[in-house]
């Protein structure tokens, strides 16, 4: 009895250091996480540059990302809200459902200084630079994530101005019966557009530069970054141009699904992000600078504060109908008034809940 009882617990403890073994095994063999990136040009672009170098530190870290770049970021939104990555880099607009607070940033005018009857682009960078700097602090966690989702990051992409195919002067009533493109996933644009008499054409980013250059669209709004890659110079010709009147300045953020990554993860990464700015701007001044000189064009002082009234009325009604965060509006307005406190909306109490 003696014998057999002690090959029987020779046999349990075999049997245990196998199993202990096999499941080493299977954890060591599951699939690193998912990053997903949408980059315009794909594993040529900046964007999968960084998602790679992003990997390489979060592996410092403990977290080993596998990356996978798409040309289209309507892909990467769907595959990320499936559950399919772990992680996703996109637009702002495109985060917007994943978190408000972080993709309110991107909304009508929120950055836009006015200094002058001029639009100062430093001030207006600076106020983006805040409150990416703002949300990036551990005082703002609970701020960066909403259900399952975290965000991990967020970059300037540059501002997103009024590129033409023919000058005119933009005015709250110049783009009566004008073709302005609106892109699917951002309402907010479409019902701004419309508020103006213009005809909002639906459009995503693959195919608003072909619609533009083609003849199917009389304005656009994109940052400098995609004038050379969308060869825009062709739907301007010798009439049209680009102004220097950002509607707004779109961001590139990362979100996590927070149960497929360690829950410390957060707080390094949005550190990580934040040390970016720099180099983001400096490739956002790179861009801007490769737009000829004979493109750019101004509105007359007279015209510039009735432009930022209606972008203002836009972010507002935007607000109203539960697509921007009402918090987010409300930071920003104060950056804009700690940069020019002489603001006419400085002195009235709008964009608060």
């Amino acid at each position: 009895m003696t014998s057999k009882a002690g090959d029987s617990r020779k046999g349990v403890a075999k049997w245990c250091l196998v199993t202990a073994l096999l499941a080493s095994w299977a954890g060591s063999c599951q699939a690193a996480p998912l990053l997903c990136a949408w980059d315009l040009l794909g594993k040529g672009g900046e964007v999968h540059t960084l998602a790679q170098d992003y990997a390489t530190a979060m592996a410092r870290e403990g977290v080993h990302f596998q990356v996978r770049t798409f040309t289209d970021e309507r892909v990467v939104a769907e595959d990320f809200r499936a559950g399919q990555c772990a992680a996703a880099i996109l637009t702002g607009f495109r985060a917007r459902p994943f978190n408000q607070v972080t993709g309110s940033l991107d909304s009508l005018g929120s950055a836009v200084v006015v200094r002058d009857g001029q639009v100062d682009l430093a001030a207006s960078y600076e106020v983006l630079r805040k409150l990416i700097q703002v949300f990036a602090s551990p005082q703002a966690a609970s701020l960066m994530t909403e259900g399952q989702h975290e965000v991990g990051g967020i970059l300037p992409v540059g501002a997103a101005y009024p590129m033409l195919r023919e000058r005119f002067e933009i005015t709250p009533r110049s783009l009566a019966g004008k073709r302005v493109a609106a892109f699917d996933h951002d309402r907010v644009q479409a019902m701004l557009i419309q508020k103006m008499g213009a005809q909002a054409i639906s459009s995503d980013v693959t195919n608003v530069g072909a619609k533009f250059n083609n003849g199917l669209v009389d304005l656009i709004h994109m940052p400098a970054i995609t004038f050379k890659p969308f060869e825009l110079a062709k739907g301007m010709g010798t009439k049209g141009g680009v102004l220097r009147m950002p509607v707004m300045i779109p961001t590139l953020q990362l979100v996590f699904n927070r149960s497929q990554v360690p829950a410390s993860l957060g707080a390094v990464s949005r550190l990580y992000w934040a040390g970016l700015h720099e180099g983001a701007m400096k490739s956002i001044q790179r861009a801007e600078a490769q737009v000829p000189a004979r493109l750019w064009f101004d509105l007359p002082p007279e015209h510039v504060q009735p432009y930022v009234d209606v972008l203002r009325e836009g972010r507002i009604a935007g607000a109203n109908a539960g697509l921007y965060s009402w918090r987010t509006l409300n930071l920003m307005k104060k950056a804009r008034c700690q940069a020019s406190p002489a603001m006419a909306e400085c002195s009235v109490p709008t964009e608060s809940p």
